[in-house]
C-alpha cells in the first residue's frame, strides 16, 4: 500500500526520517525543510504569485482515455498557448530564455516557443522521495566530487551546494529502477531528409536487480543495453555500459558486440566527446540523456536558481496519431506539436579545466527543480563561441510517477542540422517499466544473445 503524498509533503514523514542521521551534504536543520517549504525533492513548494503555481504532489492519476497500455494521452488535451514566442517578440521575454533558446528563434523563421500555462506534474514514489530525504544530511561528495559517499539510490543532493551536486542530481535521477524502450532517433541533413535509426535500450539500476546484493558492483550506478533494431546495416549491434559512480577511479565499463563481425569488443571511446552511438557525428557519447558520464573534465558552477521558459508536459510529441515526417523538419522538430511553460531551474555553468580535452569548452545546463532533468543545455566551442543548443521536452509518465523525457533534440546552430532521439509515435511497445533483470542480463556474454543478426 502506497504511503499518503499529502502527509509527506507536510513534513511529518521527513522530519522523522531526518531524526538521528548524520551530517552529509547539508545539515540536519536545512535537511529539515524537506517536506515543509521545500518538496520531498528539494524544489520550492510554493509557487511565485504567478504564472507558477504551488506543487500539490504532481500528477499521480492518469487522465480520462488512458488505457494503462503504455501509450500516453495528453492530460490538458484543451488547452491552448497563452502566447508564441517568436522573432517579432523574442527580445521581450529574453531574460527567460537561455542564449541558445534566442539564437534558435533569431536562426530559424519558423522556429517559435508556444507558451502554456504551467503545471508541476513531477511526481515520484513515496520510497524515492523518502529516500530523497535520507540523502539530503547523509551522502556526501568524495574523491574530488567524482563520487559518492554513503549512497544508494534516488536523490543525492536535494538542497545542492555547489554546481557538481546539482548535475549529480541530474545524473542520478530516477527513471523507473528497471525500464526498456524502443524509440527512434533521427539526425535530418539540412534540407530535411532523413532515416531512423530505431534502439531497444534497457536501464536497469543496480539496486533494482532481481539478484542485487550490496556488495556485489558497489561502484556501479546503473546497467544499460542499447540494442540498434534498423536499419538492417545496422541491426544487431549492441552496446553494453556498466556505469560507474566513480569513473576516475574506474572508468565506465562498456563494450561493443558488432553484429557482422559476430565478435564482442571493450569500447572505451563510449565515453566524454567520443561519438554517440549511429548519431552521423550529431552527438558526443556524454550528450545522451542531454548529459551523463564523468563530471571530472569541467569545473561545475553553481550560478543560482531563475525563472525559464523550457519544454514540459509534452505529451503532444508522444501523440500516435503523429508519423514521424509530420515531427521532423528541416533545421528544427515541428514546433507546433511542442509545449512550454515557466519553470524554476537550477543554472549550472561547465568550464572545461586547463588541460582537459573535449569538444565543448562551456555548456550551461538549466535544470528543472521539480524532476532534476537537464532541460536546456548551451554547447560552446573552445572559442567560446555558441555551438549547440539541447532541449528535452519533458513529460510525465503517470502511471509510473516517473518524470522523464518525450524527446530531446540537439541543434548544430553551424551546420543546420541536428539530432532527435526517443521518437516513439510509430513504436509497437514503446516503453514497459518493472522489467525483471539479473546481473547476468548484462554481461559481455550477454551481448551475442542480444544481437539479432
Amino acid at each position: 500500500m502506497k504511503l499518503n503524498k499529502k502527509l509527506l509533503a507536510t513534513g511529518v514523514l521527513a522530519a522523522s526520517m531526518i531524526a538521528g542521521q548524520a551530517w552529509g551534504a547539508v545539515s540536519a536543520e536545512e535537511a529539515a525543510k524537506l517536506g515543509d517549504s521545500l518538496t520531498p525533492m528539494g524544489a520550492e513548494k510554493a509557487g511565485n504569485g504567478g504564472e507558477i503555481p504551488a506543487w500539490n504532489g504532481g500528477l499521480t492519476t492518469p487522465p480520462a482515455g488512458y488505457k494503462g497500455d503504455g501509450i500516453y494521452v495528453n492530460p490538458f488535451p484543451d488547452e491552448q498557448p497563452k502566447f508564441t514566442i517568436d522573432q517579432s517578440n523574442v527580445d521581450q521575454y529574453k531574460d527567460k530564455l537561455s542564449p541558445g533558446q534566442v539564437a534558435m528563434i533569431e536562426r530559424y523563421d519558423d522556429y517559435f516557443m508556444p507558451v502554456y500555462e504551467t503545471h508541476r506534474t513531477a511526481a515520484y514514489p513515496d520510497e524515492v522521495m523518502a529516500k530523497t530525504v535520507e540523502n539530503a544530511s547523509a551522502v556526501d561528495l568524495i574523491k574530488d566530487g567524482n563520487g559518492l559517499g554513503n549512497y544508494q539510490s534516488a536523490t543525492p543532493f536535494p538542497i545542492p551546494q555547489n554546481g557538481l551536486e546539482a548535475i549529480w542530481n541530474h545524473i542520478t535521477r530516477y527513471r523507473g529502477g528497471s525500464v526498456q524502450r524502443t524509440v527512434g532517433q533521427v539526425t535530418p541533413t539540412e534540407g530535411g531528409a532523413f532515416s531512423v535509426v530505431k534502439f531497444q535500450d534497457e536501464l536497469t539500476w543496480r539496486t533494482y536487480l532481481d539478484d542485487y546484493s550490496p556488495e556485489d558492483d558497489a561502484n556501479v550506478l546503473f546497467y544499460f543495453k542499447q540494442a540498434i533494431t534498423a536499419p538492417a546495416r545496422l541491426a544487431g549491434n549492441v552496446l553494453l555500459v556498466h556505469e560507474t559512480i566513480d569513473q576516475v577511479a574506474e572508468p565506465r565499463r562498456a563494450w561493443v558486440y558488432n553484429a557482422g563481425q559476430r565478435r564482442v569488443r571493450r569500447a572505451p571511446q563510449v565515453a566524454y566527446d567520443g561519438p554517440g552511438t549511429a548519431s552521423d557525428g550529431m552527438r558526443t557519447s556524454d550528450n545522451f540523456d542531454m548529459f551523463n558520464g564523468a563530471p571530472d573534465r569541467y569545473d561545475w558552477e553553481l550560478v543560482g536558481k531563475k525563472e525559464m521558459y523550457i519544454p514540459y508536459n509534452s505529451y503532444k510529441l508522444v501523440d500516435r496519431s503523429l508519423s514521424y515526417d509530420q515531427i521532423v523538419k528541416a533545421g528544427h522538430i515541428n514546433q507546433d506539436y511542442t509545449r512550454y511553460e515557466l519553470h524554476r531551474v537550477w543554472h549550472v555553468r561547465a568550464t572545461l579545466k586547463d588541460g582537459a580535452r573535449h569538444i565543448y569548452g562551456q555548456r550551461d545546463f538549466y535544470i528543472d527543480e521539480d524532476s532534476w532533468q537537464a532541460s536546456i543545455i548551451d554547447h560552446y566551442d573552445g572559442r567560446g563561441e555558441l555551438w549547440r543548443v539541447a532541449e528535452a521536452h519533458n513529460m510525465q509518465f503517470y502511471d509510473q510517477d516517473v518524470p522523464w523525457y518525450a524527446i530531446e533534440t540537439l541543434y548544430d546552430l553551424l551546420s543546420g542540422r541536428y539530432l532527435a532521439l526517443g521518437l516513439t509515435n510509430e513504436e509497437e511497445n514503446p516503453y514497459e517499466f518493472g522489467v525483471e533483470r539479473r546481473s547476468r542480463d548484462y554481461t559481455p556474454a550477454a551481448l551475442r544473445r542480444a544481437g539479432t543478426r
